[in-house]
């Protein structure tokens, strides 16, 4: 499961196709707005990012007759998701940055054990614009001894806990039943 889009990879892809990935996409622009003053190549990502907002934002907020409760609906259930990524996100890495600091590495020599040897690499998982790989986040929980619910998000989509759910049904198995507390968004 992903737990969070790629920046990069989306930007490659050239447009946003729907209301959860715009809001992704205002939130990476957010990011990548601090880490540009530190290089060139976040400033040109967030260049690329911007513009496909702007094209997606034309396309689908810019007739006011068009934009109806469904769609204002839309809108706040994925700005809902996008802002509970984004602080799943920023709670991570404030998590590893202390267990870091407690055991007297820094980012760079963390990227270092982890196989990684660039530094805006490591910057760029820490910060949410590309996704640690599942190793990375194991060998994160067993090198700082962080909890790995706090490395790997464990709630569901309303979408696939519903899918879930209609499995189950048809399989008709009643003693089979998915745990959702603390587990759901939107």
């Amino acid at each position: 499961m992903k737990t969070h889009f790629d920046i990069e990879e989306f930007v490659l892809k050239g447009k946003i196709e729907n209301e959860l990935d715009f809001e992704r996409a205002l939130i990476a622009d957010r990011k990548l707005r601090i880490l540009s003053k530190e290089s060139v190549h976040f400033k040109t990502l967030r260049k690329k990012l911007r513009d496909i907002i702007e094209i997606y934002e034309t396309n689908n907020w810019s007739d006011e007759n068009a934009i109806d409760e469904n769609k204002i609906k839309e809108s706040d259930i994925a700005e809902l998701i996008a802002e509970k990524e984004r602080e799943f996100i920023e709670n991570r890495k404030t998590t590893i940055k202390n267990k870091l600091k407690n055991l007297n590495l820094n980012q760079q020599e963390l990227g270092s054990i982890l196989g990684h040897k660039s530094k805006t690499h490591m910057s760029e998982l820490m910060n949410g614009i590309s996704p640690f790989s599942l190793k990375d986040l194991i060998l994160i929980n067993r090198l700082l001894k962080i909890d790995i619910s706090e490395l790997i998000p464990v709630f569901l989509p309303k979408s696939e806990q519903i899918r879930v759910k209609n499995a189950i049904l048809k399989l008709n198995k009643p003693k089979i039943k998915l745990t959702t507390d603390d587990l759901i968004f939107a």
